[in-house]
């Protein structure tokens, strides 16, 4: 069994910074890129295929390198036509190796995820090595304790948990997120720190949490990638992730790496399908792997040769940038520039 990374994106998932997560971890997957984008978090919303579309959309043009195949899973809500448990709408889950889940309610995404066959797809496809990325309200809905952030910031309900998804339960480690850490859309009026709620709200969302409970904080256009191989999280972005216990934070700048077992313990389950429902695991393991499902997509060795040339043409280094070229050559691809950047292409 090999757990896939997991990143988090405070926000900016389609922003420059959300790009350069991507681009890393497509760089870590091995075989045909093929991911798998969710409506679930946005399900309520009447253009939900849109928020999904636009990410998927994005993905295609900031991954074209790797040629990646991108559907877009309309599993929206329980009962309905677009069900998170419809095997059909799900089936491209089975092969998926990134899964994203973004913008939208966490509330709405834990009802309708909870205990469905999509969610119980993703876990399997995690403990099978995919990737799974989440932004936004998805980071809130798979804590273990949700922030009821329209909730309490629209509404106006009294400051209250709800039960999460609690994806890291199988690994023994009780963990919620919050994104938008350092929101300032309110000006100096209104402190909109902590998601929208606000320090004051926060911390006593937080005092209500178990003395052992951890809190991942993500700042806006900030992420965090949990590599379970490495044993260890790395920070990229433009600001700082925040780890907080006993509603004590402890920040990590981006740039920075650290232990995998300051979060928790994490460890892997003793069976790869332990706690996944029977159903979800027979569809995933049974489902053969398809050769020449897209076009063959570049090793991180040629992708890697081809950013170090563009560095060098940036600093105007011919001779590098050419011999770099030749090298990419070699290994049986072609570099193009474009007014996009750069593409590769198989000779």
């Amino acid at each position: 069994m090999k757990l896939g990374n997991i990143a988090f994106l405070g926000s900016g998932e389609t922003s420059l910074a959300g790009g350069r997560v991507f681009e890393y971890l497509a760089r870590q997957v091995t075989g045909p890129l093929r991911i798998a984008v969710l409506e679930t978090p946005a399900g309520f919303e009447l253009n939900s295929a849109q928020v999904a579309g636009k990410v998927a959309d994005f993905l295609k043009n900031r991954l074209s390198n790797y040629h990646p195949q991108v559907d877009v899973i309309a599993a929206r809500k329980k009962g309905s036509t677009f069900s998170p448990d419809d095997p059909e709408i799900c089936a491209p889950l089975l092969r998926a190796n990134l899964i994203f889940m973004g913008p939208g309610s966490p509330t709405y995404a834990i009802r309708q995820l909870q205990g469905s066959l999509a969610w119980e797809i993703i876990r399997a496809r995690h403990r099978m090595g995919a990737t799974l990325v989440f932004a936004s309200a998805a980071t809130i809905a798979v804590g273990a304790f949700g922030l009821p952030v329209y909730e309490i910031f629209k509404v106006g309900m009294d400051v209250h948990t709800v039960p999460g998804l609690d994806f890291f339960a199988s690994l023994q480690t009780s963990l919620s997120i919050v994104p938008h850490w350092n929101n300032t859309e309110g000006g100096a009026e209104v402190d909109t720190s902590r998601c929208f709620i606000g320090m004051d709200r926060f911390n006593e969302w937080c005092s209500s949490l178990p003395a052992d409970h951890t809190v991942l904080g993500l700042d806006e256009h900030t992420g965090i990638i949990l590599d379970f191989e490495r044993r260890e999280c790395q920070v990229m972005g433009v600001s700082s992730v925040s780890l907080v216990r006993a509603c004590s934070p402890v920040i990590h700048p981006a740039g920075s790496v650290f232990p995998l077992h300051e979060i928790g313990p994490l460890p892997p389950p003793s069976q790869p399908f332990d706690g996944i429902s029977a159903a979800a695991w027979d569809m995933v393991t049974s489902v053969p792997e398809q050769e020449n499902l897209v076009e063959e997509t570049p090793s991180p060795a040629v992708v890697t040769l081809a950013e170090a040339r563009q560095a060098a043409r940036s600093r105007k280094d011919w001779a590098s940038s050419d011999d770099l070229r030749h090298q990419i050559n070699d290994l049986g691809w072609s570099v193009l520039d474009t007014p996009q950047g750069w593409k590769l292409t198989r000779n």
